[in-house]
């Protein structure tokens, strides 16, 4: 009962994003995509259609780039991503979303949008708004305002959900 009555601020998130996966991913199985995991995320929800690089992706997300070329090696292997090379830069590699990919990122945009949608109409567009601003900040402010610059957390290594 220790967390029930008033979660903090830990628990809520928790509640939340292993709710959100829970509901993404069963819809994400229904509609063809059945062997994306949520650690894959660190990689799908932020690749650039053009593509991206590993040290951009592990930035973005906030994992080392280690789990992320475990994740990306993962996603090759499903089809989802292949590697190819940087323009300008032989020596770099790109992350660049298959017809698969695309398929599995354009749904689940879709169904984060309908999933975001349904709150917003439960609790009224102008809460849903300013909950989304607010809630944007405190991440902001909990990363020690690197969420907004794109910078890691310095040794974030979550373990994989």
């Amino acid at each position: 009962m220790r967390r029930q009555d008033d979660p903090d601020l830990g628990v809520l998130s928790g509640r939340t994003l292993f709710s959100l996966q829970r509901e993404l991913f069963a819809k994400l199985a229904e509609q063809g995509h059945p062997d994306v995991r949520p650690r894959h995320g660190a990689v799908l929800a932020y690749l650039d259609p053009e593509g991206s690089r590993a040290t951009d992706l592990a930035a973005w997300s906030g994992r080392h780039k280690q789990v992320i070329g475990t994740l990306v090696d993962e996603l090759v292997e499903l089809g989802y991503v292949e590697r190819r090379p940087a323009p300008g830069d032989r020596r770099a590699k790109l992350i660049v979303p298959t017809a698969k990919g695309r398929d599995h990122i354009a749904r689940s945009d879709a169904i984060l949008a309908e999933l975001e949608s349904g709150h917003a109409r439960a609790v009224g567009e102008e809460a849903y708004a300013e909950f989304k601003r607010v809630f944007r900040l405190v991440a902001e402010r909990q990363a020690g305002g690197r969420a907004a610059s794109g910078d890691p957390t310095p040794g974030h290594d979550p373990a994989e959900i």
